[in-house]
């Protein structure tokens, strides 16, 4: 794949409303790029399209941020994620859940770990994610 893995984004899921058609979760994400690199702050939500998979509680999301680089800059994962076709997951040497998006489209997402989400399946699990910086 031509992508590096640069990172982690961990995202914190508001809780307490269930998902339903075409609704959206207000989160809030740090970015860890690891070593001696700044933690990087974002907003954003996650809309949700067809089925409903409603939860009570506040959930985790984490994902590995594979970039063009390992050097990703702040503010770089702004901007939409949306699912990805198999051939481009294969490029970027994600799997077919990855999110790809924000900076010139060039960042890839993959999904690692969701705790405290009861019934999600993260394959199928969000429509578009959005990201704003946060500074």
């Amino acid at each position: 794949g031509n992508g590096v893995k640069a990172g982690f984004l961990k995202c914190d899921v508001a809780g307490s409303v269930s998902f339903v058609l075409g609704s959206s979760r207000d989160i809030t994400c740090v970015y860890d790029a690891g070593s001696d690199k700044p933690i990087d702050h974002y907003t954003g939500t996650i809309k949700k399209y067809g089925i409903d998979i409603g939860y009570q509680s506040n959930g985790v999301m984490v994902w590995g941020v594979v970039a063009p680089s390992n050097d990703v800059g702040p503010g770089a994962l702004a901007g939409d994620y949306g699912g990805v076709t198999a051939d481009v997951a294969l490029g970027y040497g994600v799997g077919a859940n990855a999110l790809l998006g924000g900076s010139k489209n060039s960042i890839a997402l993959q999904p690692l770990s969701v705790e405290g989400i009861k019934g999600l399946n993260v394959a199928g699990g969000i429509g578009v994610l959005t990201l704003v910086h946060a500074q």
